[in-house]
C-alpha cells in the first residue's frame, strides 16, 4: 500500500516503522527536519519537509496516487484539513486522523462523507483510558485485550512462584479446569517467544498470554498467579484528558483521588467530576503523599504528560506503601527498562494507539488489531468469508488450515458463542478469528489467508 503518514512525532514514527517492515510504500511529512533526518536514517521510507494540510506538501507527497493518509501531527486542526484537501483534490480511498479535542468528537455529523471527510477517527487519549481502566478491572494483569465486542479477552499475566499451573505443563490446566474453556497463546520466557504445546512447562516469571471468555478469565488467572484483591482507592497522579476521562468512569465504584498542579484545571475537575477527590499539588511531594495516606491506596496512576514526573512519583509511591503502580510512559526506550521492578505495570501510549491504527491498514477483513510485547508481536482478529472453494480457511478445520510459522489460532466466536480453538473446529463463513503472530514478518501471510478468491465474486 502507498500510504502518507503526517507527523513524524512518537505515533508516526512508531507507525512508519511498523509498516515500513511489511513492505509498504510509506512517505512521512513533518515541518521538523531533524525528526524526518532520523527516521530516515532508520527505516527505507520517503520523507518531505512541510505542513501536512497544504495540497502542495501533499502532492509532493505523492497524494495523487496514495491509498491512504493518516493525520497524527499534534493539532487537530492540521489532522482535519489535510483529510479535506486529501479528498477534495485526490479523492484519497482512506483517511484516518488523530482528534483529541472532546469538544469535535462529541458533534454528531461533523465528521460524515459530506462535511469532514474522515474515514476513521483516532482518539489516543480514549484508547489509553479503556486500557488502562481494564487493567484496573483485572488485577495482576499486565495487558487485558478485547475482541468480538468483549465476548473473547486476552490476558497477558506474569506466573509466580506459588501458583497452582507453575511447575505443570499445559496439558494439566484443561484437566484441572475441566469447566473453563482456555487456551494459552503464547508464553515469553525471558524476552523470548514459546509457542505453547500441551507438554509446555509453566516457569516462575514467564509471561504467559491466555485467551478465555469474558466471565472465565479470573478463573484462569488464579491458576497462573494467587489473585489480587479488588481494587477498590484509586490515586490518579496527573488532572488531564487521561485522568479525567479515568477518573468520571471509576468514580461510582472506586473511591478516586486526583493529584492535579495547575489549580485552575482544579477547578475545571472538580465542577465536572461527581464524587473524585480534587488535590493541588505536585505528585513527586512526599509531604501530599503521606498526607493522603498513600499506603491505603490499591493502585497508583501516574498519567501525566511528563515521563519523569510518572516515573519519580510512581517510584516514591511504591516506597510509601502504595500496593500497585501504573505508569504511563511516552518515551518507548523506558518501558522495558522499568517494567517489572518497583513500577507494576508500564504503558506506552503509542503502542497502546498503534492497534487502532493498523487495523485499518491490514488487508482482508481485520476488524482488530492489537499490538504486543511492544511491538514484537500481533494479536488479530479476522473475519472469515466465502465458501470451501474461494477461501483458504472456511470449511477447513484449524488442524488442515495451512498456518504462517509462529502464527496460532486461539479462538474462534460465532455469533454470540465462543470456541477455543481446537484442531477438529470448523471454520464457518462469518466466524470472527482470533490469530496471535508472534513474528511480524508473517502478517502478510496470515492477511492472505482472509482474502476471498475471485470465485467468490
Amino acid at each position: 500500500m502507498k500510504i502518507i503518514i503526517l507527523g513524524a512525532g512518537q505515533v508516526g514514527g512508531t507507525l512508519a516503522e511498523h509498516l515500513a517492515r511489511e513492505e509498504n510504500d510509506i512517505t512521512v511529512v513533518d515541518t521538523n527536519a531533524d525528526k524526518l533526518r532520523e527516521l530516515h536514517t532508520r527505516l527505507d521510507i520517503r520523507t518531505v519537509v512541510g505542513a501536512g494540510s497544504y495540497p502542495t506538501t501533499l502532492r509532493e507527497a505523492g497524494g495523487e496516487d496514495a491509498d491512504m493518509l493518516i493525520a497524527v501531527t499534534n493539532t487537530d486542526e492540521i489532522n482535519m484539513i489535510a483529510c479535506q484537501v486529501a479528498h477534495t483534490l485526490f479523492r484519497t480511498p482512506t483517511k484516518i486522523a488523530r482528534v483529541r479535542t472532546t469538544a469535535y468528537l462529541t458533534r454528531k455529523g461533523l465528521f460524515a462523507h459530506e462535511a469532514i471527510p474522515i474515514d476513521v477517527l483516532i482518539s489516543p487519549e480514549q484508547v489509553v483510558t479503556d486500557h488502562v481502566r481494564r487493567l484496573i478491572e483485572h488485577p495482576g494483569a499486565l495487558q487485558v485485550l478485547e475482541f468480538a465486542g468483549g465476548l473473547l479477552q486476552l490476558v497477558a499475566v506474569k506466573a509466580f512462584y506459588g501458583g497452582p499451573l507453575v511447575g505443570q505443563n499445559l496439558g494439566f490446566l484443561r484437566r484441572h479446569m475441566p469447566n473453563v474453556d482456555t487456551r494459552v497463546a503464547a508464553i515469553y520466557r525471558r524476552n523470548r517467544p514459546i509457542i505453547p504445546r500441551g507438554d509446555t512447562v509453566i516457569e516462575a516469571d514467564d509471561e504467559v498470554f491466555f485467551l478465555a471468555a469474558r466471565r472465565d478469565i479470573r478463573a484462569v488467572m488464579s491458576e497462573l498467579r494467587r489473585l489480587d484483591r479488588t481494587f477498590r482507592r484509586v490515586v490518579i497522579a496527573g488532572g488531564g484528558n487521561i485522568g479525567e476521562r479515568l477518573a468520571e468512569h471509576l468514580e461510582h465504584n472506586h473511591q478516586v483521588k486526583i493529584i492535579e498542579h495547575s489549580l485552575k484545571r482544579c477547578t475545571q475537575l472538580s465542577e465536572r467530576l461527581d464524587r473524585t477527590v480534587v488535590l493541588h499539588g505536585g505528585a513527586t511531594s512526599k509531604r501530599l503523599l503521606e498526607e493522603e495516606n498513600i499506603e491505603d491506596c490499591d493502585i497508583f496512576c501516574a498519567l501525566t504528560n511528563d515521563d519523569e514526573v510518572n516515573i519519580m512519583s510512581s517510584l516514591l509511591a511504591k516506597r510509601l506503601g502504595a500496593k500497585k503502580v501504573l505508569t504511563l510512559i511516552n518515551n518507548a526506550a523506558y518501558v522495558d527498562l522499568v517494567q517489572g521492578g518497583e513500577i507494576d505495570i508500564a504503558i506506552s501510549p503509542q503502542q497502546a494507539t498503534i492497534g487502532s491504527l493498523l487495523t485499518h491498514v491490514r488487508r482482508g477483513d481485520i476488524v482488530n488489531v492489537h499490538s504486543l510485547r511492544r511491538g514484537a508481536a500481533e494479536a488479530i482478529e479476522a473475519i472469515a468469508h466465502g465458501d470451501a472453494n474461494s477461501s483458504r480457511v472456511v470449511g477447513s478445520s484449524i488442524g488442515e488450515i495451512d498456518l504462517p510459522e509462529g502464527t496460532t489460532i486461539g479462538a474462534v466466536v460465532r455469533g454470540r458463542k465462543v470456541l477455543i480453538a481446537r484442531r477438529d473446529v470448523v471454520i464457518e463463513s462469518g466466524d470472527h478469528v482470533i490469530l496471535f503472530v508472534i513474528d511480524k514478518r508473517r502478517i502478510r501471510d496470515v492477511e492472505r489467508l482472509f482474502q476471498v478468491g475471485l470465485s467468490f465474486f
